[in-house]
């Protein structure tokens, strides 16, 4: 007679070391990302650092760090980023770890083609009667990892939000697993700026009535939502679920009625933010959590009518070029979604794509449109699928434009500080 639910899970329950004895000298681990980082199995491989050789971690938006993310023990743990967060930002840089270039859409992909994954691990919810857990706050490459994987460990948390979708799995697929009570992290909020607000007012006059939103990370994005508040029957079609997103389902903005393409459900792959969303997440009908190869997979982001993309850029130059994951050769993010939804809004009825930065940099030292990117930057958003980008002083309608036409708009949303020098550096292009 098979083991019931419980049972299984009473023997696959260990503690850290336990787990951790599957992992070897050079075997493939992939991790969640965000809040969903198994942060004491992490803990615990930093421990065991020492006693590994040539061990890869693959990953997304690191957001803890563990003590193997030091220069000195690159050669026993290696971190290899598919979008760099802060805890590795500087070890790439140094060579002490490495990134993949790729859209988010494709990272499933990469891991079921090209990696040999020994083991995964991540966050999970309680097991529920049934013998199932939910993958919670990331679905993402999590689902794929999940199954590509040789061996799979879980930490078990209360305190992740049991989400509905495709992000759900059994007992039986779950090698080991430990439990946790730690508190999810929570993406700290920014203070907002009169620069976020004047950018949002400028995008906020772009987003019509029944549109369907993405929406990026930052404070322009959350700016954007503040002043969304006048809308009605917005829908969401997200890689990230956050904050700003309830607080409009709150408001009454967000209904999802007017949806072509899963009408009233919010769709994401993964959410990052305050505990409020993950209460908001618990058990929500109105959620749909998918993996990143359906979320932004352009042609399905394409089949939401009035779908509006709202990113952020490090730097434009005057051909339309977004570099959103460099500053010149440094590696300061990855392009995660931004080129997905780019690309899916194109094929979407009455679709726009929005690209926002601050005019400045460093204090108003620097622009932020520049006549050509910095030697060595990365193209995360080629100059074919920019639309608009919006500045806080204006709207510039690129796409449909000659190139001379892009240049005259960018440089009117341009600092005023700045615009004269672009317009002699576009002559010397002659772009101008």
């Amino acid at each position: 007679m098979p083991a019931t639910p419980s049972a299984e899970y009473q023997k696959k329950l260990v503690d850290v070391d336990h787990a951790l004895s599957l992992i070897k000298d050079n075997d493939n681990i992939v991790v969640s990302l965000g809040a969903a980082e198994p942060l004491l199995l992490l803990e615990g491989l930093g421990k065991k650092a020492l006693e590994l050789k040539g061990v890869k971690v693959y990953q997304i938006l690191p957001v803890h760090s563990p003590s193997y993310l030091k220069p000195e023990l690159s050669d026993n743990i290696r971190h290899i980023s598919f979008f760099a967060g802060k805890p590795v930002r500087e070890l790439i840089h140094q060579g002490y770890a490495e990134a993949i270039p790729c859209n988010f859409h494709d990272v499933p992909r990469i891991i079921q083609d090209y990696l040999d994954v020994d083991v995964f691990m991540t966050t999970v919810s309680p097991m529920d009667e049934h013998g199932f857990f939910s993958l919670g706050t990331s679905v993402d490459y999590s689902l794929a990892a999940l199954k590509k994987a040789k061996k799979v460990i879980v930490e078990v948390n209360p305190n992740m939000p049991r989400t509905l979708g495709q992000g759900i799995v059994h007992i039986s697929e779950i090698d080991f697993l430990i439990e946790s009570k730690r508190e999810l992290p929570e993406l700290p909020s920014e203070d907002l700026k009169p620069e976020d607000y004047r950018i949002g007012e400028f995008i906020a006059e772009l987003v019509e009535d029944e549109s369907t939103l993405q929406l990026g990370i930052g404070a322009i994005p959350n700016a954007v939502a503040k002043l969304l508040l006048n809308k009605r029957d917005l829908g969401i079609h997200t890689e990230m679920i956050t904050d700003s997103m309830v607080d409009l389902v709150e408001a009454g903005v967000v209904t999802g009625r007017a949806k072509t393409l899963h009408p009233y459900k919010i769709i994401g792959t993964f959410a990052f933010g305050s505990k409020k969303l993950y209460k908001f997440l618990n058990n929500n009908p109105m959620v749909e959590m998918h993996p990143v190869s359906y979320t932004n997979n352009p042609w399905v982001i394409g089949q939401n009518k009035k779908m509006v993309s709202i990113n952020t850029t490090i730097e434009i130059d005057l051909w339309g070029q977004c570099a959103s994951e460099s500053i010149g050769t440094k590696i300061y993010s990855g392009s995660g979604g931004q080129a997905d939804f780019a690309r899916g809004v194109l094929y979407s009825p009455g679709g726009k794509g929005i690209i926002a930065l601050y005019s400045t940099a460093k204090d108003g030292q620097i622009s932020k449109i520049v006549p050509t990117l910095k030697p060595g930057a990365i193209v995360t958003n080629s100059k074919n699928d920019v639309d608009y980008v919006v500045t806080e002083f204006g709207v510039a309608k690129l796409r449909g434009k000659t190139y001379r036409e892009r240049a005259k708009a960018l440089i009117n949303i341009a600092h005023p500080d700045f615009r004269d020098e672009l317009k002699f550096q576009a002559k010397k292009l002659n772009i101008l």
